[in-house]
């Protein structure tokens, strides 16, 4: 990113929208945490060896010592949940060439990631062609299948179902969206409006960025502008940077996201101010932290149709973060890693869990400090396998361990909900 010639507060602005400044910011407000000058957590360094165990329990009972079996951290793993639904749709997109069956790959992983924002503890989508009924992420990756399936997403479902494009988009209702994904006064999710909002926002976002979307706004473009930022290896493989993934989402994506903070005119999305930071800062802007989770999440999922469909090499993954949210989080929390101090949050009165929106600057350090956890746990987790970073990557820690283990022992802790520790009231566009 050419950040010459911006003012200062401009190259802020950029700065806090890359890969990098995620992980140094996180880490200025872990510094404190070690220092124990947080407002909102304690930090128990003694007790990532515990979860480190806890995790590669979980690694040892699901995949033995085949841990190159373990696949990334992406939405292809909810698609498939309970049967394989991916590779039977690709099935059916024959015959088409390559590369239309990329870009559709990409058009169902991107407004799949969309709808994937907590849909809360009491919704639940049943598929009637499998009898199976699936909640949370699972329910929301199996509805999406089948509204792609359908042509919810395209301009013309009837002719050309399986494929997301602005025309269609901009059709999407709340109504719409709800029949959809059964919702019902029985069926409740959260978040509804916020993640329908998404979509249609998204229609606006491709058809403002055609240098990444092309002239009819559809997300699989994208795939031609990451083909002129690659390289063909000496192998005959097409290498491609995940600098220039990043870019073409967190540019082509940035209108969709609520305007909740802006800095020189740019709106910044994920990213929020923390409290504790306020006091070090000098100049607008210091205090603020980047997440882009929901972004990150987009990035995993599409690196891996790229890797998967396209068969590219993707470069650069080792600079990607853990996600910041409420299955990794929790997993410290309730692991003791993270303590909330006393009377930090109020507590909601029919679970009698802490609980606050995604703005509080209690869940802004919680995030910041999974950010790093995340990256601490990974080491402790390969130095007890005896396995490296290019043998355990950060996309597999994360489906085999963290995520799966903050889903595991909030089910063990909180048997009635499997919910988080601490509630985050969201509104469906940020985790």
């Amino acid at each position: 990113m050419n950040i010459a010639g911006l003012t200062p507060l401009s190259q802020k602005a950029e700065y806090l929208r890359t890969v990098p400044a995620i992980r140094e910011n996180c880490l200025r407000v872990f510094a404190l945490a070690q220092q124990g000058k947080l407002q909102y957590f304690d930090y128990h360094p003694e007790k990532e060896a515990d979860v480190a165990k806890f995790c590669v329990e979980i690694i040892k009972r699901d995949y033995g010592t085949d841990f190159s079996s373990i696949k990334p951290h992406g939405r292809w793993r909810h698609l498939d949940a309970g049967i394989p639904r991916v590779r039977p749709l690709l099935a059916k997109f024959q015959p088409i060439d390559a590369r239309d069956e990329i870009k559709r790959t990409v058009d169902l992983f991107l407004v799949s990631v969309l709808l994937d924002a907590g849909a809360g503890n009491a919704w639940s989508y049943h598929e009637k062609s499998s009898g199976l009924r699936f909640g949370r992420s699972e329910g929301l990756g199996v509805a999406s299948v089948h509204m792609f399936e359908e042509g919810f997403f395209s301009s013309d479902p009837k002719n050309q179902p399986w494929r997301a494009d602005a025309e269609g988009l901009s059709k999407i209702t709340v109504e719409r969206v709800a029949e959809a994904m059964q919702v019902s006064a029985t069926n409740p999710m959260v978040g509804l409006e916020g993640r329908t909002s998404l979509l249609t926002n998204l229609s606006a976002a491709l058809k403002a960025s055609p240098e990444f979307f092309g002239a009819d706004g559809r997300p699989g473009n994208i795939v031609d502008f990451l083909e002129s930022e690659s390289r063909i290896d000496t192998d005959g493989t097409r290498v491609v940077p995940v600098a220039a993934l990043w870019h073409a989402l967190i540019e082509g994506l940035n209108p969709i996201w609520p305007s909740r903070h802006v800095l020189a005119g740019k709106a910044l999305g994920d990213v929020w101010p923390c409290g504790v930071l306020a006091s070090s800062g000098s100049s607008e802007g210091d205090d603020f932290v980047p997440f882009h989770k929901l972004t990150m999440w987009i990035t995993y999922s599409i690196v891996e149709v790229l890797q998967t469909v396209a068969t590219w090499r993707v470069e650069g993954l080792e600079d990607l973060t853990g996600l910041p949210e409420y299955r990794n989080g929790g997993l410290l929390v309730d692991l003791g890693v993270l303590t909330l101090k006393p009377n930090a949050l109020p507590l909601d009165p029919a679970s009698g869990l802490p609980h606050a929106p995604p703005s509080h600057p209690a869940i802004v350090e919680w995030r910041a400090l999974t950010v790093i956890e995340l990256d601490r746990i990974a080491d402790a987790i390969r130095a007890e396998l005896g396995l490296t970073k290019e043998q355990l990557v950060l996309a597999q820690v994360l489906e085999g361990a963290t995520w799966k283990g903050g889903r595991e022992i909030a089910k063990i802790k909180r048997p009635e909900t499997s919910g988080p520790p601490i509630e985050i009231d969201s509104d469906g566009t940020v985790f």
